[in-house]
């Protein structure tokens, strides 16, 4: 093909952009994969508050459990703030949510306590969770020093990840979205949470098996089941090594 002709092809391409496809309004995922109707009937309202400490690369994954919590429960129920060091100016309200007397902190530390020990049941609380990878859970605690004053509690549950289509670190690992589910259940002595707010997720995997995706088991069963198609570096073995004393410290 000459430079001409290379030029002329190129002139042929439409200036109009490509059609995209039609976005829920309210979970912003294509209608064909809208997971919206999975929702609970009616917004589930618990005494409690959900704050989420989002790491940005959270946001850029398409595969996010954040939304359905952030939908599933009324609004304002489920707060999320943005960031790899909280708080910061932008945050808004957020050094007084965190410095409240109410507030805990959902971190396997070996200060915490079993969430189903807190002494006031009936007080509401703000249940502070870290949402992103354990080694970004860990940088942004490391990073915020307000987050080591606050009361940490921690989730002992025999639970295992729906999140089949997303491989975890280690076998009891649960989703952003399954974490909080589980934690309020407990808090507020109601299985309601975590039957309803999960089902997003069911369905969300259901579609997702359906159209190519595999079942995904954890990196801990791949390397004691010596399938693992990588390398263990030391970054990796010292997450399982971190992880798998946060288990046992909870067990």
């Amino acid at each position: 093909m000459s430079e001409l002709e290379a030029w002329e092809d190129l002139s042929n391409i439409p200036a109009d952009p490509p059609v995209m496809r039609d976005l829920c309004a309210a979970c912003e995922r294509p209608s064909v994969v809208c997971w919206c109707s999975a929702l609970p009937a009616e917004r589930l309202t618990p005494q409690s508050n959900v704050i989420l400490l989002q790491h940005p690369a959270e946001e850029k994954r398409c595969l996010r459990t954040a939304p359905m919590l952030q939908l599933g429960l009324a609004e304002n129920k489920c707060l999320i703030f943005k960031g790899k060091k909280f708080p910061l100016p932008k945050h808004e309200n957020l050094e007084n949510i965190l410095l409240q007397p109410n507030t805990v902190l959902l971190y396997p530390s070996k200060t915490a306590v079993d969430i189903r020990d807190l002494e006031n049941k009936d007080e509401s609380y703000n249940l502070v969770l870290i949402d992103g990878t354990w080694p970004q859970a860990k940088a942004i605690y490391a990073s915020s020093p307000i987050l080591h004053k606050i009361k940490q509690v921690k989730l002992l549950t025999s639970t295992s990840s729906s999140y089949i289509i997303r491989t975890q670190p280690t076998e009891g690992c649960l989703s952003t979205l399954e974490t909080a589910a589980e934690a309020l259940s407990q808090l507020e002595n109601n299985p309601l949470y975590k039957e309803q707010l999960v089902q997003p997720l069911h369905m969300l995997c259901k579609y997702q098996l359906e159209n190519g995706a595999v079942t995904h088991q954890s990196k801990e069963f791949l390397i004691k089941t010596k399938t693992y198609p990588k390398l263990i570096g030391k970054r990796l073995s010292k997450l399982l090594k971190s992880t798998n004393e946060c288990v046992l410290n909870q067990s």
